[in-house]
């Protein structure tokens, strides 16, 4: 074998000269050159005839599969560099739209201010100082307890009344505490949950039980509810008027419930509804309280509707199965006087942020919008006859390759749906966790994982994949992935605060007991066991 050749041979196959790789703006190669590539090498790679006595052929093959490997990493850099954009894009819109809301608030206290006399003038100048002050103070407070209050309060606290009566209360405010219980002390991390006016997100997840206390009472409430349904129209109609006549609420509903309320009475005509996708992402700044009837897919459904923080839900057991459902309708008076008086137990059930990046992108402007998941995100094989291949990564560290009939990446609130059908295990809500269960695998030893919810978990579909993949978010919105598209999920810092009926934890055993009728069998008759002689 000449020295010559074997330098050639590998500088094709390790080195950048062999390549040569069109470059985008962005920096990555184009997507479909790598694709025609690495197609080019299989098909050399099936059509060449390797004999064991041709030393020359068996260098040049594994030449080819050296490039194959090579292209393949390139399209995985490429992947996580988009997945990386796309959450460096996400952060700094956050971060813009805190800034503005920041500037909108000084402008018009200034404006405020410069309209006032002259006495209050000079208590205008002091005012920042003091605002500054009770807003260190408060989130020194927070940190000493874990509890951080509505920011509705702090502008009671230090706006005069003049000002707070032409102040609009949209919202209720609420704190929360950790229960405890056999402990002398309730203070944990004091991290976990915070607010950012008024509401909900987390930074860390806990196994302790939250409580909601509220400090100023409810004033809106939206009610979502199961379609088809004569005995849930009837409920609702009866709901809405209790809450209007007894409690004094404002009443939203979905267009849908507010056409069926009016068609039944004109009485109804004080029922609120949205009319397009703006109104419902500001939803969750006008509304309290969430009440859904129906069963664990109405829950979805409202989760589903807020695609940022989400107001506290309390769900009414109305379908034919339900591990999130505890509350009774027979019994929904005392139940929501009660949480309406508060304090109650919440269960914060985590969310999966998905994203879909497609191959053909070329930069973060066409990633698709991110997906937000409650139950799980499901990568199967469709309609296609051939195993799914599916390349799992987590923080870019190689997993596996997955080799079956699919892929599902649950939350522990999804732990008791399609992930325990496929063999998963059963998990506490409250469990910081994501669980990763193969469907129908390959291979026996392939056994479901539990893996900490830091993590950021990607799916890539090889270009060597015989057939695509399709992706379901929580049983909808069904999305093909062809070869060199990537599936990148990560927890969502907003989840879905939902109202327990005594707590987090009795709730979970009743529910598995009730729903599954989890090891319910007849007890052992001690006469049958053998008497000694």
């Amino acid at each position: 074998m000449a020295p010559s050749k074997f330098n050639s041979t590998d500088s094709f196959g390790h080195g950048d000269a062999g390549v040569s790789r069109p470059h985008s703006e962005n920096g990555f190669g184009d997507s479909l050159s790598l694709l025609q590539s690495e197609k080019a090498v299989q098909e050399i790679l099936q059509q060449t005839p390797v004999h064991g006595s041709d030393d020359h052929l068996i260098e040049f093959s594994e030449a080819l599969r050296t490039v194959a490997k090579a292209l393949r990493r390139a399209a995985e850099g490429k992947a996580a560099a988009q997945a990386e954009a796309a959450e460096w894009k996400r952060r700094f819109e956050l971060e813009r739209a805190r800034n503005l809301r920041l500037e909108n608030k000084e402008q018009s206290f200034k404006e405020n201010n410069s309209v006032s006399e002259g006495g209050r003038l000079e208590n205008s100048t002091s005012q920042p100082v003091l605002l500054n002050q009770e807003r260190e103070h408060s989130n020194r407070a927070c940190l000493e307890h874990g509890i951080c209050s509505h920011e509705v309060l702090q502008d009671a606290k230090d706006v005069d009344s003049n000002m707070v009566n032409n102040k609009i209360m949209k919202k209720a405010s609420f704190k929360l505490s950790w229960r405890c219980k056999g402990e002398n002390s309730d203070q944990h991390k004091h991290d976990i949950v915070y607010f950012e006016r008024g509401n909900i997100t987390t930074a860390e997840r806990s196994s302790k039980q939250i409580s909601l206390k509220w400090e100023s009472p409810p004033q809106t409430v939206v009610i979502l509810t199961k379609p088809n349904s004569n005995s849930v129209q009837i409920l609702c109609a009866q709901m809405v008027r209790w809450l209007r006549e007894q409690k004094k609420l404002n009443i939203y509903v979905e267009p849908r419930v507010r056409a069926e309320l009016l068609t039944e009475s004109s009485y109804f005509s004080f029922v609120q509804t949205w009319k397009d996708e703006k109104e419902i992402l500001l939803l969750h700044t006008k509304v309290d309280l969430v009440v859904t009837l129906g069963g664990d897919g109405t829950v979805l459904w409202a989760a589903s509707i807020f695609k940022g923080p989400v107001p506290p839900i309390v769900p009414f057991s109305l379908g034919s199965l339900g591990f999130m459902t505890p509350f009774h309708s027979e019994h929904y008076k005392d139940y929501l006087d009660s949480v309406l008086r508060g304090p109650i137990s919440i269960t914060l059930r985590n969310r999966l942020q998905c994203h879909v990046i497609r191959d053909a992108a070329k930069n973060e402007i066409e990633i698709e919008d991110p997906i937000l998941v409650l139950n799980e995100v499901t990568i199967d094989r469709g309609i296609s006859s051939y195993l799914t291949n599916l390349e799992c990564y987590c923080d870019n560290s190689f997993v596996t390759c997955v080799q079956g009939d699919g892929l599902i990446l649950s939350t522990t609130s999804g732990s008791t749906a399609y992930s325990l059908a496929a063999g998963g295990s059963m998990v506490h809500p409250q469990v910081p966790g994501i669980l990763f269960t193969p469907i129908c695998p390959h291979s026996l030893s392939f056994r479901p994982l539990i893996l900490p919810e830091h993590v950021t978990l990607r799916v890539q579909i090889p270009f060597n994949s015989r057939s695509p993949a399709w992706a379901s978010f929580d049983g909808k919105d069904r999305k093909q992935l062809a070869p060199g598209d990537a599936l990148v999920c990560s927890m969502a810092p907003w989840p879905v605060p939902t109202a327990c009926q005594v707590d987090s934890t009795d709730d979970f055993f009743r529910s598995i007991h009730d729903g599954l009728h989890w090891n319910l069998r007849k007890t052992q008759s001690s006469f049958d066991v053998p008497l000694d002689v």
